[in-house]
């Protein structure tokens, strides 16, 4: 924003990302997307998502969600936020004007929509990977609608002021492999916030290797010699009736999400 924006952070930030939709909005939509709530959620798997009519006024009146993750503000390229944000866009221009697919599907309609504006869907956020899907995400056409309309916007006036400033290691992993990574400053690619001086002070950065912190399990998994198994509270002490055996503690055997899965944009 410029000298002149309002200091508060709220008003500053959600202004700044209204101006950003508002823009693409004009340029890539012909104006036609109607208004939404803008709002900010640290989705640990995703870059953003879209929800349609999440929320309602009091006068019943209902309003569809676009959430952004402010914990890949200073770490990506302005220009992949920006991605982000039409990406979410193109589903909300499907779910009002076209036809989409069941929750989460990625259909042809909506990659359609998404190349024809300078995004091309991948599954790898990279080339080669497929258009469709349940996780889909992309990456910007040279020379497209979108970096066009990046250019026009990423101005010396316009910029994403405020960011999470303790982003997770495995998020640091993937803003580290966005494709805008390669693009030209001038569209808000290749320099992240991170590069300032100011924002590295800020920034919390994890330490190469260092883990995310991880949080004492709430339940245990208990199985017993004949195979029987069930879940409560850690320290408890459990006999099975049918092999009269003790219940043994394994929760550390039990099964947990794979690490590594890129962060997903949709919904």
């Amino acid at each position: 924003m410029s000298a002149n924006a309002p200091t508060s952070p709220t008003v500053q930030n959600y202004t700044e990302l209204q101006v950003a939709y508002d823009h693409f909005n004009k340029a890539l939509f012909d104006g036609a997307l109607p208004a939404c709530l803008i709002t900010l959620q640290r989705e640990k798997r995703s870059f953003g998502y879209f929800s349609h009519q999440r929320f309602a006024n009091l006068q019943g009146v209902m309003t569809d969600e676009i959430a952004l993750n402010p914990a890949y503000f200073a770490i990506v390229p302005l220009v992949e936020t920006m991605q982000t944000l039409v990406h979410e866009m193109v589903h909300l221009w499907q779910h009002h004007l076209g036809k989409p697919g069941r929750t989460r599907y990625h259909n042809d309609e909506w990659a359609n929509k998404m190349q024809s504006i300078g995004l091309m869907p991948s599954s790898t956020g990279k080339p080669g990977g497929k258009r469709t899907g349940d996780h889909v995400a992309d990456y910007a056409i040279e020379g497209g609608l979108f970096l066009q309309a990046c250019a026009e916007l990423v101005t010396k006036d316009f910029q994403i002021s405020w960011y999470d400033r303790f982003p997770e290691p495995r998020q640091m992993e993937a803003g580290n492999e966005v494709q805008s990574m390669q693009l030209s400053a001038s569209v808000g690619g290749g320099v992240t916030s991170s590069q300032s001086q100011a924002v590295r002070t800020a920034l919390h950065l994890p330490a190469a290797g260092q883990a995310a912190p991880v949080k004492p399990p709430t339940r245990s998994k208990y199985t017993c010699a004949c195979r029987q198994s069930v879940w409560g509270k850690p320290g408890m002490k459990l006999l099975c009736l049918l092999c009269s055996k003790p219940f043994l503690d394994c929760t550390n055997e039990a099964t947990a999400v794979p690490a590594g899965s890129p962060p997903r944009q949709g919904v």
